[in-house]
């Protein structure tokens, strides 16, 4: 759910191997032709996120293969910050790779892990400081969609257990 600015800034320090987190406390935009590392877009796009277990493997594995340099995804033309637009042209060039729309942006991402997220049942409140939103209503609005389709099937989900529990009162 990171922003693509805040994958790129990840360092190496940003990621506690033992508590299983990760600290979003920077992002890397491209400001007048230069990359640029500076505080993320709001402040309550700092904060600290847990990982389960296999990622933090996945990074570990992915900082062997370039253990002196302090970023945690190093360019390898440059080993300093991707530029956010490489990766957008790499996410592009990956989808068609694999037959996907064009169109899917690499933000998309980040919806796609609120979306499972909140159908997964992660409370609202929790997503949203995941995502490093202002507040909880703000989450709610921008994924109304997908509350209103959980609604949908909880309604149904109750009519079911009513059904079945007016069934079983039935006189014989």
């Amino acid at each position: 759910g990171l922003r693509r600015g805040e994958l790129l800034a990840l360092l190496w320090t940003d990621l506690d191997v033992e508590k299983r987190t990760i600290s979003i406390t920077k992002q890397v935009t491209r400001t007048k032709g230069e990359l640029v590392v500076s505080q993320p877009k709001t402040h309550n796009s700092i904060r600290v996120l847990p990982v389960s277990q296999q990622a933090v493997d996945l990074l570990v594995q992915e900082h062997e293969q370039h253990p002196d340099n302090p970023i945690l995804f190093p360019s390898p033309r440059t080993g300093g910050y991707w530029s956010p637009d490489a990766v957008s042209r790499i996410n592009r060039k990956l989808l068609k790779n694999a037959g996907i729309e064009e169109h899917v942006r690499f933000h998309d991402l980040r919806h796609t892990f609120a979306t499972m997220a909140i159908s997964s049942g992660v409370d609202v409140k929790t997503l949203s400081s995941m995502l490093g939103h202002y507040s909880a209503g703000f989450t709610l609005d921008t994924y109304t969609h997908i509350t209103n389709d959980m609604q949908r099937g909880a309604a149904e989900k109750i009519g079911g257990f009513m059904e079945s529990a007016t069934a079983a009162n039935a006189p014989e």
